[in-house]
């Protein structure tokens, strides 16, 4: 499967490095813990104006192809009876 991310840059003088939305400051992660804590796109959007649906679809495909591509197996933890 390819993702078309142009919108999601990682430059080391932005953000420390941090992956974030092509010409802006704000950082992929900002726009996950948004989505966690219930935020629709659309509030994110309200939040960011500079932000477009886009960019924040571009943002939960890199944090999936990010996650998918690093973690190979969850540790299980096993039930004590």
């Amino acid at each position: 499967m390819t993702y078309k991310l142009d919108k999601i840059t990682v430059d080391p003088k932005i953000c420390l490095g941090q992956p974030t939305v092509r010409g802006t400051r704000i950082t992929v992660s900002v726009i996950l813990k948004m989505l966690a804590t219930g935020k629709t796109v659309q509030e994110i959007i309200e939040a960011y104006p500079e932000l477009d649906q886009e960019a924040v679809q571009q943002a939960m495909k890199y944090a999936a192809w990010v996650v998918s591509d690093q973690i190979h197996s969850v540790p299980v933890v096993s039930e004590v009876a």
